[in-house]
């Protein structure tokens, strides 16, 4: 297993900073919507595994780059959402990625499967 993401993984200075940084992001829901990323005539297919309001955490089977932007067409929705692929963690049969969403302000990364938060580099405005 190998393991991705814009900005090194740190340790928590305090038990409760996760919480606090989640409650920025929402709550996460357990999901299981088909996803399709879309960006310069790639096309990858996927299901989500949650869904908060800052964005989503995803399994794809073939490879989605980290740090490059995709049109997401999740589940029924009636229109795209843009994203960006924040953290990637490769497994034997594909990825486990984390997707920040584009179009919300204030929104936070879903966490990585081993737990850790991370964010994109480069933008203070985010927690």
């Amino acid at each position: 297993m190998t393991r991705r993401s814009h900005t090194p993984s740190a340790p928590l200075s305090k038990p409760d900073l996760h919480g606090q940084r989640r409650g920025t992001g929402g709550a996460r829901r357990e999901a299981s919507d088909r996803i399709v990323f879309r960006s310069e005539g790639v096309e990858t297919n996927g299901w989500t595994l949650n869904v908060s309001r800052g964005g989503i955490r995803v399994i794809v089977e073939e490879n989605i780059e980290l740090g490059r932007e995709y049109e997401l067409l999740i589940g029924d929705a009636p229109s795209p959402r843009r994203g960006r692929v924040v953290w990637v963690q490769d497994e034997a049969d594909g990825q486990i990625a984390g997707v920040q969403y584009l179009d919300v302000e204030g929104g936070s990364v879903p966490p990585a499967p081993d737990g850790s938060d991370s964010k994109p580099s480069g933008d203070p405005q985010k927690p």
